[in-house]
């Protein structure tokens, strides 16, 4: 039944080709051949009798993260003149695009080459592409951020973050406890820093065989008492 309706519809459009879209005569053995060439293909390699098994879509580590790029944008404040080219990176980090994007960002720097929010973006885009890896690049984008605002928030939680998530937990917790440290009591980051921290230490501690700081067992057991010390003939003070 499955050839009957390949080859009704074979007919139809060979038919339409003719007396609708009004082929000369000498293309339709050309027309013909390369319509039939594709048939023949189908039935060299198609299984129409196989039930189809589609696939879950495979969730790409380097996705665009929405409530990362609100949490950067309320660590940066005011963008200034590097805000058109922070739109247009985003715009394409949302469609996976990272490569672009990081290349968007590097255009904005030749233009604003201490803008902290771009260096910040720039290594998000590289980390991004990398698949949530910290490379070389991405790296140094970070540190060039530092420096350009060493007070900043952004480059160490970002930084910390691709260290994370290249699986170098003890060197993000570090970073992020000094973060942690002297941000001010009511920084709108230290909720999400504080649980991010104690994410890493229960992983560390699950991975070391130890248990997590506030878990139960965590309090080592009390050391035994030290045995008495004899009594001395000397006078005490």
């Amino acid at each position: 039944m499955t050839w009957v309706i390949i080859l009704v519809l074979a007919a139809v459009i060979m038919g339409g080709m003719v007396w609708l879209g009004k082929m000369p005569r000498r293309a339709w053995e050309i027309s013909a051949a390369a319509l039939f060439l594709g048939i023949a293909g189908y039935a060299w390699q198609g299984q129409p009798s196989v039930a189809g098994a589609p696939k879950a879509p495979v969730e790409k580590l380097g996705m665009f993260d929405e409530d990362l790029a609100k949490q950067r944008d309320e660590m940066g404040g005011n963008f200034g003149n590097a805000r058109a080219w922070l739109v247009l990176a985003d715009a394409q980090s949302r469609q996976g695009k990272f490569a672009t994007a990081a290349t968007a960002l590097s255009k904005g720097l030749e233009a604003h080459p201490e803008d902290l929010d771009l260096w910040v973006a720039l290594g998000n885009a590289l980390v991004g592409h990398s698949n949530g890896l910290l490379t070389p690049a991405s790296q140094y984008a970070f540190q060039k951020a530092a420096v350009i605002a060493p007070d900043h928030p952004a480059p160490p939680f970002f930084l910390g973050l691709a260290l994370a998530t290249s699986g170098q937990l003890q060197q993000a917790r570090t970073i992020w406890g000094e973060l942690l440290e002297r941000s001010p009591p009511d920084a709108e980051w230290r909720e999400d820093l504080t649980q991010r921290i104690g994410q890493i230490e229960a992983v560390i501690a699950q991975q070391s065989g130890a248990p997590a700081p506030g878990m139960p067992g965590s309090v080592p057991d009390a050391p035994p008492a030290p045995p008495v010390a004899p009594q001395s003939s000397m006078p005490q003070p």
